[in-house]
């Protein structure tokens, strides 16, 4: 019996070693979109301070100039700010299971979207908006739900 122990323990290092290397593999494509990738507006020409403080504004925004805009820019201010804390939301009670309340995963996506949003702002990349804030906390929140959800189905097989 012990060496069926073993192999299980081995398995669950495994498995929490692949787990970390697809996390820092996320994190980086994370860093890069957030503050190096061209395509988002982290250019060198464009070093200005940028910031709303103002809930939905830009949002509302987005949304009434769609049609000017295009699709791509909605989705891309939007949707991809939400989209891109889920694996966040999931990888963190995955990776810390002392860490799996809807509401501490919720602050710690806060919190690394605050951060964010902070260095944005003092680099001069991007700008500090609290729509992104809330957009990036929604996202990390969906993330540990989903992460709950496939927990719960797994408990039940």
């Amino acid at each position: 019996m012990a060496g069926v122990d073993n192999k299980v323990k081995k398995g669950i290092k495994w498995s929490k070693a692949v787990t970390w290397i697809f996390f820092i593999i996320y994190l980086v494509f994370l860093i890069y979109a957030l503050f190096f990738d061209e395509n988002y507006g982290r250019t060198i020409t464009n070093r200005s301070y940028n910031y709303n403080l103002i809930l939905f504004k830009e949002i509302k925004r987005f949304y009434k100039y769609r049609h000017l805009l295009g699709g791509q820019a909605v989705f891309l201010n939007i949707f991809c700010n939400v989209i891109a804390f889920i694996p966040f939301g999931f990888f963190i009670p995955l990776l810390h299971e002392y860490k799996r309340s809807i509401v501490t995963v919720t602050l710690i996506s806060f919190e690394i979207s605050l951060t964010v949003e902070v260095m944005q702002l003092f680099f001069k990349v991007g700008s500090f908006d609290v729509d992104d804030l809330f957009l990036n906390t929604l996202g990390g929140l969906l993330g540990i739900i989903l992460f709950t959800i496939i927990t719960k189905i797994k408990k039940r097989r």
